[in-house]
This record gives structure tokens, C-alpha cells and sequence, in this order.
């Protein structure tokens, strides 16, 4: 049986692998309604209706991602908090050259009976490592 922890980073994984796959429904289903995101474009929240439509009609798509440093910390029995450092390729739809971007993320995630959901996610651009004088 899997530990908390690669339960957690599982989850994680699959989420991208689904915006990767444009599987909204698979990322539907580990989203709670409504969520919350934090990014370069602002503070929001939405339900599952506002995820589709971002999903399937947003101008950028993922098309691969590499979780690291990746550290899982539970406050308590029904709540986990997952941060790490995505290496992300995205590309206007419908386009095959992508950019390679690095992020600093964080998700929430909630129990609800046997699964989780996430309820909270954020990336910030990670800077590049500071310059030694």
C-alpha cells in the first residue's frame, strides 16, 4: 500500500498527465467545486463549468511537465499540502513549438471520504538563481 505521501504526489502527477492529455474530465474529477487558483494572471476562483471552458478553449496547452523537489506536509487527517518545482513545455493550441517554463507551485488538497481532491493551487515563475558578487 502506497504511503500518504506518494498518494499525494500521485495525485499530483495524474493531474498534470490529464492537462497534458487534455482529460478534463480526469481533472474534473480531482477538483473540488469551486477551487481556487493563485498564478501569474491573478487570484480565482471557479467551478468545474469555468475549468472546462479553461481547459478546452484556453489559448496555452501543456504538453510535458517534470515535478522535483517535491515535499507533501499533512496539517491533519483531511488536508495536504504539496509544493515542488515544475519544469513545464506549453504551446498556443493547436501549435507544436512549445516554451519550457519553471515554476514554483503549491497545492491544497481535501479529503473527501476515501479520495482527495485539490481546492487550491499556485505557481509562481521560479527566478533564476541569484548571481554570486
Amino acid at each position: 500500500m502506497p504511503t500518504p505521501q506518494k498518494t499525494l504526489i500521485d495525485l499530483e502527477k495524474k493531474f498534470w498527465q490529464s492537462m497534458v492529455n487534455q482529460d478534463t474530465d480526469t481533472a474534473l474529477a480531482m477538483l473540488s467545486e469551486p477551487s481556487l487558483m493563485v498564478s501569474s494572471h491573478g487570484a480565482m476562483k471557479f467551478d468545474h463549468a469555468a475549468y472546462r471552458k479553461m481547459a478546452e478553449q484556453g489559448n496555452m496547452v501543456v504538453t510535458s511537465f517534470e515535478l522535483s523537489d517535491v515535499e507533501v506536509v499533512f496539517p491533519n487527517d483531511a488536508m495536504a499540502i504539496v509544493t515542488y518545482r515544475v519544469k513545464q513545455d506549453v504551446a498556443p493550441r493547436g501549435e507544436s513549438k512549445a516554451t519550457q517554463q519553471v515554476m514554483n507551485d503549491s497545492s491544497t488538497w481535501v479529503k473527501h471520504g476515501s479520495g482527495w481532491q485539490c481546492v487550491m493551487h499556485t505557481e509562481t515563475p521560479a527566478e533564476a538563481a541569484p548571481t554570486k558578487h
